[in-house]
């Protein structure tokens, strides 16, 4: 009887069985295989990812204008507050009207209600101050941009033809001997809007630079402010 050589090649279906045998092997060697942590190392754990980012809210937009207008809007009862807006209710600048209401005038200030009405068909809300600036015939800015007064805004929530107003304030010239100029128009700009409403001004002369020129603007509430 004949031995076979402890060196004979196996047979070619023989080899491919050996390579398929170790294939497993590391197969098995590699997916079971931990980090130091635990997990499955090569794959991403739940959780890691970094939460989607949110955008801030914008301020009130006090440095921009608003959109043309004019007024006349109504009762101070009929608008309401709430602490926080609901989304994609903000009001727009082409929704709205301006209006600037008689000066009260107290304690050596002028007192100026600057009115927003609601000129749309749907509910819509304002939040925070608006932006404000005094211009001459020529569109140029008379002064500084108006400081705002700080104060905890809340929604004012307002239906078809509610308005709310926002104080516009300033120490008179006479007493303050701040150097005055007479205003065209005063541009509004309603919170976190771009485009400006213009109304035109026929109060008196305001003050544009020197000692107690500083102009204020309050935040909004329900109403006229009459």
């Amino acid at each position: 009887m004949t031995h076979a050589s402890p060196s004979a090649h196996p047979s070619p279906a023989g080899h491919r069985a050996l390579l398929l045998a170790g294939g497993l092997v590391a197969l098995s060697l590699l997916t079971g295989c931990g980090g130091a942590d635990g997990t499955t190392s090569g794959r991403p754990q739940p959780g890691t990812a970094a939460p989607p980012a949110q955008a801030p809210r914008q301020p009130g937009a006090g440095t921009s204008a608003a959109d043309p207008a004019a007024s006349g809007p109504p009762s101070d009862a009929s608008a309401s507050t709430s602490p926080e807006a609901a989304p994609g209710t903000r009001c727009h600048t082409w929704e709205l009207r301006a209006s600037v209401g008689r000066n009260n005038p107290g304690a050596g200030q002028r007192n100026f209600p600057v009115v927003l009405t609601n000129a749309s068909s749907r509910v819509c809300t304002l939040y925070g101050h608006p932006g404000a600036a005094f211009l001459d015939a020529a569109g140029e800015q008379l002064g500084p941009d108006p400081r705002r007064v700080p104060d905890s805004p809340v929604t004012v929530r307002l239906a078809p033809g509610e308005s709310a107003w926002a104080g516009l304030s300033y120490a008179s010239p006479e007493i303050s001997g701040a150097r005055t100029a007479a205003p065209a128009a005063l541009l509004v700009t309603p919170p976190d809007e771009r485009d400006p409403l213009t109304v035109r001004w026929t109060g008196e002369e305001v003050p544009v630079s020197g000692g107690e020129s500083e102009v204020s603007v309050t935040v909004f509430q329900p109403g006229t402010g009459a």
